[in-house]
């Protein structure tokens, strides 16, 4: 890619997460498409090719964002309460991340996944506030989280 191709990538990336830190839901193609006056089918290059650099990740076979690290645009078992709106978070690691990326204080609705027990976790000026016992276990090694981002 050239130059300003390379810039036009992360411009809409930068913009990708902005409105949802705005409006907790990803732009459309379309949207970016009309923000940055590029027709559908330059949108999607775009998206296809932040998606090939895990910049986000599409839902396969489309060009709707499903993840957005930390954010997560379905319904997960993690649901952050930061700047006065709710976000879901694709795992334990990316609830403590939205309020990191948003510079925010956060309440953070998790379970615990043995039990199934409320869990409650929040951070409030920069520091996790959780239960002594709280731990956060990862199934998945981290070099072996891309090879299916959505099950890790």
């Amino acid at each position: 890619m050239s130059g300003s191709d390379e810039s036009i990538l992360w411009e809409v990336r930068t913009f990708v997460y902005r409105w949802l830190a705005e409006t907790t839901r990803p732009p459309t193609v379309d949207r970016v498409a009309a923000e940055f006056r590029l027709s559908a089918r330059e949108a999607a290059a775009i998206f296809d090719e932040l998606n090939r650099r895990h910049a986000f990740f599409l839902e396969p076979g489309t060009l709707t964002i499903r993840i957005a690290n930390p954010f997560s645009a379905v319904r997960t078992a993690f649901r952050v309460h930061a700047n006065g709106r709710a976000y879901f978070a694709n795992c334990a690691w990316d609830a403590l991340g939205i309020p990191a990326a948003l510079h925010a204080d956060a309440v953070i609705e998790a379970a615990c996944a043995e039990s199934g027990e409320p869990l409650p976790l929040a951070v409030a000026g920069g520091d996790v506030v959780a239960p002594a016992a709280a731990v956060a276990h990862f199934l998945v090694p981290f070099r072996r989280w891309y090879d299916d981002f959505v099950y890790t």
